[in-house]
């Protein structure tokens, strides 16, 4: 019985360490070939010298379980070297189908003390990253349709954040990174259906090394006989969802968004339209706007924004 990723390559960003790595692992077991890219820099917030450990390190792995990997250890944020992530994905396993967007950094503070370089280097990372492998890909993907005359397989996984649904406070960067991987994602959808690409962004909640301080609180599995559960926030929990997406399963998932954590999957609808006015005269004036907006507002809840925080509440029931 082959393997559903049996013949497929695939890249994952940021997968020399937690989600990263979980999906690497995941993508490699469902057989895909994985190009493990990981810049290696050892602070969370993007600091310290670049390091080719632990690209190479989940490489290895997945060669010692019989699997085919390589390792990458450039900045995705740079045009060029995700130019030449894509390229040696090609170059090692004949060509791309699955791209895994991971890479990030935080660098969290509120809106009104964050620096400039704080803001910067998140969007940067994230979003640019996300753009930089995704233009590339779809250049390949494009490419090869074109030569064949028909779709292609292409899928593209991106990594947005409940920081984004939910509105975090002291992430304005990090949120506004997330939201706008979310407007790639959906725009990507739309521009490559036709070639046989789909695009589809998740929301992963875990336990990572960027996250240790977040999830501080949150009990693990106690010493009690229970060792062998899972805890609640491994990043296990999650690359599943990714190796479903990058499936021949998921054909039909285009263009969606996905929370997934500790067992639980959701998926979250587009925004609708809650409420319409319509002007009696040419256009609005000032006061015709005071008479409709302000009771529509009245009555909400204190601090109800378009932000969806009851996302943090979801859990496995």
């Amino acid at each position: 019985m082959s393997l559903p990723l049996e013949g497929r390559s695939a890249i994952v960003t940021g997968a020399g360490r937690g989600l990263g790595r979980a999906e690497a692992l995941e993508l490699a077991r469902l057989g895909a070939a994985v190009v493990v890219n990981d810049f290696g820099q050892p602070g969370r917030d993007g600091s310290g010298d670049a390091s080719a450990t632990p690209a190479e390190e989940v490489a290895a792995g997945i060669r010692a379980a019989g699997g085919r990997a390589v390792a990458h250890t450039g900045d995705v944020a740079d045009h060029q070297q995700a130019r030449e992530l894509v390229e040696l994905a090609v170059a090692e396993f004949g060509q791309l189908d699955i791209l895994v967007n991971n890479a990030g950094i935080l660098r969290d503070r509120m809106v009104f003390s964050m620096s400039e370089d704080e803001w910067d280097s998140v969007i940067r990372v994230h979003l640019k990253g996300h753009f930089n492998t995704t233009h590339f890909a779809a250049a390949h993907w494009r490419a090869r349709s074109k030569m064949a005359d028909a779709p292609v397989y292409g899928r593209i996984v991106n990594t947005s954040s409940e920081a984004f649904l939910a509105g975090s406070a002291g992430q304005p960067n990090y949120a506004a990174a997330k939201g706008g991987i979310v407007g790639l994602t959906t725009s990507t959808a739309l521009a490559l259906a036709k070639y046989g690409v789909t695009a589809n962004v998740i929301c992963p909640r875990a336990r990572t090394r960027m996250t240790a301080d977040v999830f501080a609180g949150f009990q693990e599995p106690a010493g009690d006989g229970s060792e062998d559960r899972l805890d609640p926030l491994a990043p296990e929990h999650v690359a599943p969802l990714v190796g479903y997406l990058a499936s021949p399963a998921a054909a039909h998932v285009n263009g969606q968004l996905l929370v997934v954590h500790g067992g639980m999957v959701a998926v979250v609808e587009r925004p609708r339209v809650a409420a319409k006015f319509d002007t009696k005269q040419d256009a609005f004036t000032y006061d015709e706007l005071d008479a409709l907006l302000t009771p529509h507002y009245a009555d909400r809840p204190a601090g109800e924004t378009f932000a969806a925080a009851e996302v943090l509440g979801l859990k496995h029931e």
